[in-house]
């Protein structure tokens, strides 16, 4: 029985094998459990069935359950941010995947919604208003195919072609295997993101090959499957075809979704902030957006 995931995490716990091809390190960095996965080579990434890059995944308290904002996760998150982040010193373009109007989808667009825009504010005017150096940042939301008809790929392609940003950091909802991670684990990797893989919808891959420029990739696990459900919670591991089938159509998010994605979006646009914008204090930036 196969089950969907977008987690390297839960990608090596179902392989669950030892190998040279794929380095991992656990550690615990402020509140947070953090576990790192470096897919070396080709081989490595044909275990995991993930592309070669590294993988961070922060466990930490649920969003559903906790609010607070700056403590040690929010430096945990930015440090990890900044550790993915091209050395050129270059503008940034944020881009908010998902569909806004559907709860488990809306991660990315409210995230973008947070975001410090900086690329129209020039040197002078920064200066004036006290916040010293600032990096150039864009932020964008899209909408998904359905709705405006043009692929996420195409649209951020004509944008990459014309601002020429040094990277572009992608923030979506993705789906896990486990649902003790739903809500309460961040995923961050350098190799980009196909969007909708999760949920068996895969669009246009966005990486530096199809982009031509370094995309970092971010995402909170905002549902499961529906067979994923059916085998951990009762003793049938085995189902009929057709009751398989129609499992896979469906994807399970939590009750407090709405707290969950309001709160998780939060905590990413201040962390995003934060790494791009390390001459201002998060206090300052939360006032300003």
């Amino acid at each position: 029985m196969d089950f969907r995931t977008d987690l390297a995490v839960e990608q090596r716990e179902m392989t669950a094998k030892h190998s040279d091809n794929v380095a991992v390190r656990q550690y615990a960095r402020q509140n947070a459990n953090v576990t790192e996965i470096e897919i070396l080579n080709d081989e490595g990434a044909q275990e995991l069935g993930k592309p070669k890059g590294k993988y961070i995944t922060m466990e930490i308290p649920a969003f559903s359950h906790d609010s607070e904002l700056l403590d040690g996760r929010l430096t945990a998150m930015t440090e990890s941010i900044r550790a993915l982040l091209p050395d050129e010193d270059g503008p940034v373009l944020v881009a908010g995947l998902g569909n806004e109007d559907v709860t488990p989808d809306a991660l990315g667009p409210r995230t973008a919604h947070g975001i410090f825009a900086t690329r129209h504010i020039d040197r002078a005017l920064a200066s004036e208003l006290g916040f010293g150096e600032l990096r150039d940042v864009c932020a964008i939301t899209f909408g998904v195919l359905g709705q405006t008809g043009m692929e996420t790929a195409e649209t951020i392609r004509g944008i990459v072609n014309t601002i020429h940003p040094a990277a572009v950091i992608t923030v979506d909802a993705l789906a896990a295997r486990s649902l003790q991670r739903l809500g309460k684990t961040v995923q961050l990797t350098d190799t980009g993101i196909t969007p909708g893989s999760g949920v068996g919808n895969s669009r246009a891959r966005l990486d530096k090959e199809t982009l031509g420029v370094p995309v970092i990739a971010i995402g909170v696990p905002t549902v499961v499957d529906a067979v994923t459900l059916v085998r951990d919670f009762t003793s049938e591991h085995k189902m009929a075809k057709e009751k398989e089938d129609e499992a896979k159509s469906m994807m399970v998010c939590p009750r407090e979704i709405d707290v969950t994605i309001r709160r998780a979006a939060r905590f990413l646009a201040l962390s995003l902030n934060c790494a791009l914008q390390p001459s201002i204090s998060p206090d300052i930036l939360l006032t300003i957006v």
